[in-house]
């Protein structure tokens, strides 16, 4: 986004802060605490934050800001170390179904995308999520690395976190958690695993802007989505252009608060 903004000309100047920690709820809270009604301040989040938010418990929650856009979506990879006996899903579905505790995944947070994909997988195939073994970890690169050291049975994470490992061969993809299945990219509805799951990207502003400012920051959005610098991003990333704003957005995102509350809860995360 900084890029873009700046290289479109749109605005003149972006500075980030990024606050890691409890799947963004730590930078939800200061941004909450903060930049009540500063229409020159945003926060980037997504899905992982709406289940960061439910497991944490956490004393703030994406009501307490102005949603202004759902930006962009990536599908899970599903991978396996090079050396692993698991060929396909079957095997892994197999396994899984034979004893759940043997089964360790590598994925990022608790309660984010990569745990609710690996509850969602478990629940569908007939295996009680609450039994699965998912190793949480904070960052990309750790999960990564658990897994190409074959301390994990699979990872879980988004196909960017693992594309290069995929390539070298040092990694096999088992399976994507949606979008078109291929011959190299199979999806779980390919393979007989209903299970499609998306995460989303989204930006907001403070609670106590005016609707006026809303608008505006909702345009400058848009623009910086229909701008060159920001479809070269998503080209080279493989990110969905899943922008979507206004009333429409508000109401995905109650709908997903809702549909994630559910889902931690088959996971016994949520009460």
């Amino acid at each position: 986004m900084q890029a873009a903004l700046q290289e479109a000309k749109i605005v003149p100047k972006v500075q980030v802060t990024n606050v890691a920690g409890a799947g963004g709820t730590i930078g939800l809270a200061q941004f909450i605490n903060s930049s009540k009604g500063d229409p020159t301040k945003l926060i980037v989040g997504g899905y992982v934050m709406v289940g960061a938010i439910i497991a944490n418990k956490s004393p703030v929650s994406l009501a307490d800001v102005t949603p202004i856009a759902r930006l962009t979506g990536e599908y899970d990879a599903i991978v396996v170390p090079k050396a692993s006996p698991i060929k396909t899903m079957k095997d892994l579905v197999d396994m899984l179904k034979a004893d759940p505790g043997k089964v360790s995944w590598a994925g990022g947070s608790a309660g984010g995308v990569d745990h609710i994909a690996v509850g969602l997988i478990a629940k569908a195939v007939g295996v009680d999520p609450t039994k699965i073994n998912y190793v949480a970890f904070s960052g990309g690169g750790e999960a990564l690395a658990a897994v190409l050291g074959s301390k994990v049975t699979a990872g879980v994470s988004g196909l960017s976190e693992f594309e290069g490992q995929i390539k070298s061969g040092d990694l096999r993809l088992i399976a994507m958690t949606g979008g078109t299945s291929s011959a190299d990219k199979p999806t779980l509805k390919s393979q007989g695993v209903n299970v499609e799951v998306q995460n989303w990207r989204m930006v907001a502003a403070p609670a106590g802007i005016t609707a006026a400012q809303t608008a505006d920051l909702t345009s400058t959005i848009e623009a910086m989505v229909k701008s060159e610098p920001w479809k070269k991003t998503l080209a080279s990333t493989g990110w969905d252009d899943t922008f979507l704003s206004g009333d429409a957005f508000k109401s995905y995102l109650a709908s997903e608060t809702a549909a994630t509350t559910q889902v931690l809860k088959d996971l016994g995360i949520a009460k």
